[in-house]
């Protein structure tokens, strides 16, 4: 039983490929950040190599992964518990931080602290949803359309705000990926733009909705449920077979939102800072 760490996304897909797309809800943003990774390059998500890591049992199969790009911190899948603290005191420091489910988080946080003396700071707590059954809102005003060049400077205005809301940096290239495909939807009213959700590329029959967001001045009159009602409704008519999206844990109302468009909870996650 072993960690095998790898600094090629080819060498991640071809051997945690499989078991990554075995478990293709829970394993979301693993798979989409591979997908990227291969098709557009090892620094798209900054200047510093990724690595990448999978943890293969006494039969030799493959039962956990992680892959980092920096200098965001390690994302971490569901794995052995033995290998949590395996990895913890195998990775080359320094590291800013855990990304996992909830208690792996806190299992290879307590082992990276005792190895390296670091402070430990919770980050973002989020929760994954997949979808059930599409129950769609009694729809406001207004229409659902896919975005296009012509809307990209106010799309990079709003992932801003998106990203700033969240603590995260973002820059214009995820903007211009997600045109490439048709992967940002609107929702205009009298054609002006009130909302926004994005999708990301199917992989392995998954889809999951990300970067819905509506300025301040358009929230609660039902713009963000109807676009997520839209994008979620187009996935699945595309053939989509699993339909996710992440929340806040500290955000009740996007949390009461999307169970009641017929989300269900599958897991919670947390980010564990170092210093």
């Amino acid at each position: 039983m072993s960690w095998h760490i790898s600094g090629a996304v080819e060498d991640f897909i071809d051997r945690a490929g499989p078991f990554l797309r075995s478990h293709p809800v829970e394993n979301t943003v693993p798979l989409t950040i591979a997908g990227a990774l291969k098709s557009r390059g090892p620094h798209i998500y900054g200047p510093a190599d990724p690595i990448f890591g999978w943890w293969t049992d006494a039969g030799g199969q493959v039962t956990g992964a992680f892959l980092r790009t920096p200098p965001h911190p390690l994302l971490l899948t569901s794995t052995p518990p033995d290998s949590v603290v395996a990895l913890a005191n195998e990775l080359e420091t320094p590291l800013p931080g855990i990304n996992a489910r909830a208690g792996d988080a806190d299992r290879f946080a307590a082992a990276w602290q005792e190895r390296t003396g670091a402070t430990l700071t919770v980050g973002r707590r989020a929760r994954l949803f997949r979808l059930d059954a599409l129950t769609p809102p009694t729809p406001p005003p207004g229409a659902a359309r896919v975005a296009g060049r012509a809307d990209r400077d106010l799309l990079i205005d709003w992932f801003g705000g998106f990203h700033r809301e969240i603590g995260e940096a973002v820059n214009a290239d995820l903007v211009d990926d997600k045109l490439a495909y048709g992967g940002l939807t609107l929702w205009e009213v009298d054609g002006e733009p009130v909302s926004m959700a994005g999708v990301t590329r199917p992989d392995s029959g998954m889809v999951r909705v990300v970067a819905v967001y509506t300025p301040r001045r358009h929230r609660a009159k039902g713009y963000g449920g109807a676009v997520t009602t839209a994008v979620t409704r187009a996935a699945l008519d595309a053939g989509a077979t699993d339909v996710v999206l992440f929340t806040d844990l500290t955000n009740p109302t996007s949390n009461a939102l999307y169970q009641r468009l017929g989300y269900r909870p599958v897991e919670d996650r947390k980010v564990v800072q170092f210093q």
